[in-house]
């Protein structure tokens, strides 16, 4: 294609020409002569030149960027638009060590343009066409600059992060939509950037300004939400606690037990998380605050412990579980010495491996520990089977062993049984919680992300407790049995606890009762559970009639708020017809009218951009007219009517609104004033002006001075000082900075 004028010709020293011997460049494509940019042309704005300009790359197959941009004060005079594979830089690093691809080729395709300064539009002056390189129209859409995201395309990006979908399956989303790949004018690599760079890209300096932030839009939103800081010397977090309000409210009738479990790797700052979890009458976990700690030291637990117990007004649970851990043993018996604590069993017996495997038959050792543990079924006799177990297996002198041994009444279940542990032995629900956090967040995750995954796991909390309560509410569990003990439970507790229930019905089946002895109204039962085909286990169960009270060894009531089989059993054979109210807990009941339902989980709303919020204001309304017009075909082209009008409309208004805008106090609101644009900033290279350079720095700007005469030797219109390199621009608006006190000695935090 000849499409340049004599007066666009650069001189032949201007630009150097390198091919290959064995290459020729390919004839540049057909491409509609109204496309094509002339000498003469005139557009309104410099952005509609640009445009226009990226519009015929496009579709001659080549990008452009902006390589030189000459002003005047603030005002732009001139602009010189290259094919983006202009210039050629040559590396000092030898090929064979560099390999990344280059795509500077010295293209000479340009355009110049510059303002009329009487008619207030821009002109193009020079034209250049011809490329060193072949130019593929077919693979254009390929190129970054002609990949676009578009507003529909961000904000479902930005709403599948936030809800934790992959960025992949984001991507294969898209191409579902569209109808495969070819359809989309972006890639998988667009996605994965957008989130990195506009939607995970939190600075270090700005994160601890934003969390405090939340924190303080939460306190606002309501003001029982809580949370507390502890501050370094240098203002950086070292504790941080905070609990929303409805799980200050769930603890009113969650908070007897509650499971606290710590994890890494949940941010870039290594601050170790930690949950305390309950459990709901559903039986399902339920978050009661959240924590990040610098370190795990004893000082450590004992602020959080006390902070958690300001936070639910001074109250102490009944019972706490942990992991093995001393320090946390150490502040809860400072904290809370009236709590029982309990230590996760299941933390105990994964050590058990590691810990004996260099004994001889450790395999057998493991299943026979196991035993005495779990089938122990009063104190005296686990001492008798533990000591029998250390003389069989010669492990008398293991320190391991003895130190548990010692500490059995933290650990051991025939010692803590018979406290309410709601069914809780391990803190498994804890961890639970943690691999929800996991799934989503990563050692390289800021404060806010961190934060915003929390919040989605406290709504998730939330809709899985009301839709237990529909479904409690709507529906009913059948009987298994004509019992009406079965019934009572029935009527009164929740479809998961009534469920648990049926369970001990079935396995009384399983039960043989015989009555040992009986006198005043007070028997002694043996009932037998046949647990395989050549096992059975006994019990001993009691029944009081005069106070209708029923006790079984395996102390399941005690422990988890359910009759056991061996009771029911005992009450089947007494004929007893309706227990007594004191089995029925109302922990578990579906009748209970608990305040925290009544309140939402916290959950932080995005702060979007004015344009982003109306664009989803609009899109939530398009949705229903779109449903009802595809009703049919009419329909449809009604609708297509009125969105071509008024599109036509929008586009006048949009025409006659470009240039210059005004702003008053009459007329401003927030989302105006959030509007305003900060002024072009004027742009050097390097460092400032009025450094002093040394003398290599200054022997490099001459270099630079040099090079770039040759480029400027087009743009002839102002001196060469005041030219400016605008490849790239930034934006830089006004942050506001929470700045936390210096905290005095002996107080060191900051709480609300």
């Amino acid at each position: 294609m000849d499409h340049s004028t004599s007066d666009s010709q650069l001189n032949s020293g201007e630009v150097d020409y390198e091919f290959e011997s064995n290459e020729v460049p390919e004839p540049l494509s057909v491409v509609d002569d109204e496309l094509v940019p002339k000498v003469g042309m005139t557009f309104t704005t410099l952005e509609d030149a640009g445009k226009f300009y990226r519009n015929y790359a496009k579709a001659a197959g080549f990008s452009t960027r902006v390589w030189c941009t000459n002003r005047k004060g603030n005002e732009i005079k001139n602009q010189l638009i290259t094919c983006s594979r202009e210039g050629k830089w040559k590396s000092k690093i030898s090929p064979t060590e560099k390999t990344n691809p280059t795509a500077g080729l010295n293209c000479p395709a340009r355009i110049y343009i510059h303002t009329l300064k009487d008619v207030g539009a821009w002109i193009i002056s020079k034209v250049v066409l011809d490329h060193s390189h072949p130019c593929c129209p077919s693979k254009a859409e390929m190129l970054k600059q002609h990949r676009e995201l578009s507003m529909s395309i961000r904000r479902t990006i930005e709403n599948n992060e936030e809800a934790g979908i992959r960025p992949s399956k984001t991507y294969q989303s898209f191409v579902a939509a569209a109808g495969g790949h070819r359809e989309l004018n972006f890639i998988k690599k667009d996605v994965k950037n957008y989130i990195t760079r506009e939607v995970q890209n939190v600075f270090e300096q700005e994160d601890a300004k934003k969390f405090g932030k939340y924190l303080l839009r939460m306190k606002e939103k309501n003001s029982n939400f809580f949370f507390e800081l502890q501050l370094e010397e240098d203002q950086s977090i070292k504790f941080a606690f905070w609990a929303d309000a409805r799980s200050r409210a769930a603890f009113e009738y969650f908070g007897d037990v509650i499971s606290f479990d710590t994890t890494y790797n949940t941010n870039r700052y290594n601050l170790v998380c930690g949950s305390f979890v309950g459990v709901n009458h559903h039986g399902q976990s339920t978050l009661l605050g959240c924590s990040l700690m610098k370190n795990e030291e004893i000082e450590s637990f004992k602020w959080l412990f006390q902070c958690w117990l300001r936070c639910m007004g001074g109250n102490t649970p009944k019972g706490f579980l942990t992991d093995q851990c001393a320090s946390m043993k150490r502040a809860l018996e400072a904290c809370m010495p009236t709590t029982v604590h309990r230590w996760c069993i299941w933390h105990i017996m994964k050590k058990i491996p590691s810990k004996l495997n260099g004994y001889k038959g450790h395999a057998d050792i493991e299943q026979e520990m196991s035993q005495v543990i779990w089938n122990s079924h009063s104190k005296d006799s686990f001492d008798r089977n533990w000591n029998d177990f250390l003389l069989n297996f010669g492990l008398a002198d293991n320190k391991w062993l003895s130190d548990l041994y010692e500490d059995r009444h933290i650990w051991v279940p025939i010692y803590l049984d018979h406290h309410f542990w709601a069914g809780m032995r391990s803190t498994q629900r804890s961890e639970s919680m943690h691999s929800f956090f996991n799934k989503y967040i990563t050692r390289n995750s800021s404060l806010i992300q961190f934060v915003k995954q929390y919040d989605n796991c406290l709504g998730s909390r939330e809709q899985a407790e009301r839709e237990s309560d529909a479904a409690d509410f709507h529906t009913v569990i059948p009987c298994a049995t004509k019992s009406s003990i079965e019934a009572q439970f029935q009527d009164a507790y929740t479809h998961a606890k009534f469920r648990e229930v049926q369970a001990q019905f079935r396995g009384k089946a399983n039960c043989i009762t015989r009555l040992k002895n009986s006198a005043l109204g007070y028997s002694v039962y043996e009932v037998g559970e046949q647990v395989s085909s050549s096992i059975f286990n006994k019990f001993a169960v009691t029944y009081d009639s005069v106070a209708a009270e029923v006790k079984c060894q395996c102390l399941l009531f005690e422990s988890r708020g359910i009759l056991c089989r061996h009771a029911l059993s005992v009450l089947s054979f007494e004929q007893v017809s309706q227990v007594s109210p004191r089995y029925i807990l109302e922990r578990w009941s579906k009748k209970v009218k608990r305040r925290h339902t009544h309140i939402k989980s916290s959950h932080d709303e995005p702060l979007m951009e004015p344009r982003s919020k109306r664009f989803d204001q609009l899109v939530f309304r398009s949705q229903n007219i779109c449903e009802f017009a595809s009703e049919s075909e009419e329909l449809t082209a009604i609708l297509h009517r009125a969105y071509d009008n008024v599109m036509a409309e929008m586009e006048s208004l949009k025409a006659k609104r470009k240039g210059t805008s005004s702003l008053s106090h009459e007329d401003a609101n927030l989302e105006s004033v959030n509007e305003l644009q900060s002024p072009p900033r004027i742009r050097t290279r390097g460092r400032p002006k009025n450094r002093l350079g040394s003398k290599l720095e200054k022997q490099i700007a001459n270099a630079t001075k040099k090079k770039k005469t040759k480029v400027l030797s087009e743009i002839n219109l102002f001196d060469v000082a005041s030219a400016v390199h605008s490849n790239s621009s930034q934006y830089q608006g006004h942050v506001m900075n929470y700045h936390f006190r210096v905290p005095v000695a002996g107080d060191n935090s900051l709480g609300v």
